[in-house]
């Protein structure tokens, strides 16, 4: 009964203030991906990195920002794909009653294509700007950082896309997105932690040389 009275009151939010409810329902999905990595870092990394990491309730906050921005621009892009790409029901044949496979492939390939790749610069570059990074630690981050991501985005995010694109209403597909992200904003969370404690380290090391 839980689960139903907040999908009522999602919908209702959703169809009152649609950009409004995938922003903050995307923000806090973003926030607590980032709030489990922190403690997987914490529980799991290694020991030295335990004992003197303490919770970053900033960079939780940044992940909230970057996903209370992107809620509503992943909403358009969905709401561009819906049109571009109807799923028309085939209406004869054999196969009548059935989605448009050709329809649904177009959208995954889309998304992969456009969205996904923008996304990610999207990501690395408002990280490095809230984190207060310069221009050269920006290229360094998107050097060693972007191309690994996207390839990795590219193994996992296809099929839950396929799933999302298929079964999902518009209204439900960002946060259907979002909860499949927590995963997703875990990995990406502690590689852009790691790449700025290796950043920190050399930049360290290089005032130490001086």
């Amino acid at each position: 009964m839980t689960s139903v009275a907040i999908a009522r009151a999602y919908q209702q939010s959703f169809d009152t203030h649609p950009y409004g409810t995938l922003a903050v329902t995307n923000g806090a999905l973003n926030a607590l991906g980032d709030f489990v990595a922190q403690i997987a870092q914490k529980t799991f990394g290694p020991r030295e990195d335990r004992q003197r990491q303490r919770y970053d309730v900033l960079r939780t906050l940044r992940f909230f920002a970057f996903g209370f921005t992107m809620g509503p621009i992943i909403g358009r892009w969905n709401i561009f794909l819906e049109r571009k790409f109807p799923l028309r029901t085939i209406q004869s044949g054999p196969i009548a009653g059935k989605v448009s496979i050709p329809a649904l492939t177009k959208r995954v390939a889309a998304d992969q294509l456009f969205m996904a790749p923008i996304g990610l610069v999207a990501f690395l570059g408002s990280m490095s700007v809230m984190e207060g990074r310069d221009a050269t630690h920006i290229k360094r981050k998107f050097k060693d950082i972007y191309t690994p991501a996207l390839i990795a985005n590219w193994q996992v995010w296809p099929i839950a896309q396929l799933i999302n694109f298929r079964f999902m209403p518009l209204s439900y597909r960002v946060p259907f997105q979002s909860t499949c992200g927590v995963f997703w904003t875990l990995y990406l969370s502690i590689l852009n932690a790691k790449e700025d404690q290796m950043q920190d380290r050399n930049d360290a090391l290089q005032k130490t040389l001086k």
